[in-house]
């Protein structure tokens, strides 16, 4: 397996975590998309959305973290990343596309740039922005947690496609200084998690391309 990711995006950072947990051998291939790589040969020959993400896996290519993760758990199914009942399944994904569908569309880097470069927005703005509905997010996120029974991460004992998806937002939220009083299901989550190896080898200090 070859994954083509970014040592600072989120959704590369899910994937890493996915990887390692099942304990999976892949290329690392570092794609800077701060200086425009995903827009670049031979980048752009490979990804049709020009995004990271991509996993080259037994000749073929698939793009989006949590396709990607999905594929993982259903060809290497242990241990599970959703859980056997379909209750469950649907709880944990909710929790994860509440992060990846409603968090961090609205703030990853096209977006931030998108409002400084072409609408003027002043950097502090931007800033304010990123942390409004970085917040208003993980508050929407913490409600779900205490509706759901107690455990050790987002669902349940073990790490779950929520987890995956939890840790790389919390990292970025952390860059940009949000608010995290008042979560401590998340942050409990959080913790739990950063506990395990698969969580430190997967955090973006520890890629080659990290920058710090």
């Amino acid at each position: 397996m070859k994954l083509h990711n970014y040592f600072r995006s989120s959704a590369s950072f899910r994937v890493r975590i996915a990887l390692e947990l099942k304990g999976l051998a892949y290329d690392y291939v570092a794609v800077q998309i701060v200086r425009g790589e995903h827009r670049q040969e031979p980048f752009a020959a490979l990804s049709a959305d020009g995004l990271v993400p991509l996993l080259e896996v037994e000749g073929d290519k698939l793009s989006q973290s949590m396709a990607i993760i999905e594929y993982l758990d259903e060809v290497y199914p242990s241990p599970a990343l959703l859980p056997a009942d379909a209750l469950g399944r649907a709880r944990v994904r909710a929790l994860a596309q509440s992060i990846a569908c409603e968090i961090h569309p609205l703030n990853n880097l096209r977006v931030l740039r998108y409002l400084v470069r072409d609408l003027n927005v002043a950097d502090e703005e931007k800033n304010q922005w990123y942390r409004h509905w970085c917040r208003q997010g993980l508050e929407a996120f913490e409600r779900q947690l205490s509706r759901l029974p107690a455990s050790v991460y987002c669902y349940g004992d073990t790490p779950t496609l929520a987890d995956c998806c939890l840790v790389p937002q919390i990292f970025n939220a952390a860059r940009f200084n949000v608010n995290f009083d008042g979560l401590p299901l998340t942050l409990a989550s959080y913790d739990a998690c950063m506990a395990l190896p698969a969580f430190q080898k997967a955090q973006p200090s520890a890629c080659p391309d990290s920058e710090g």
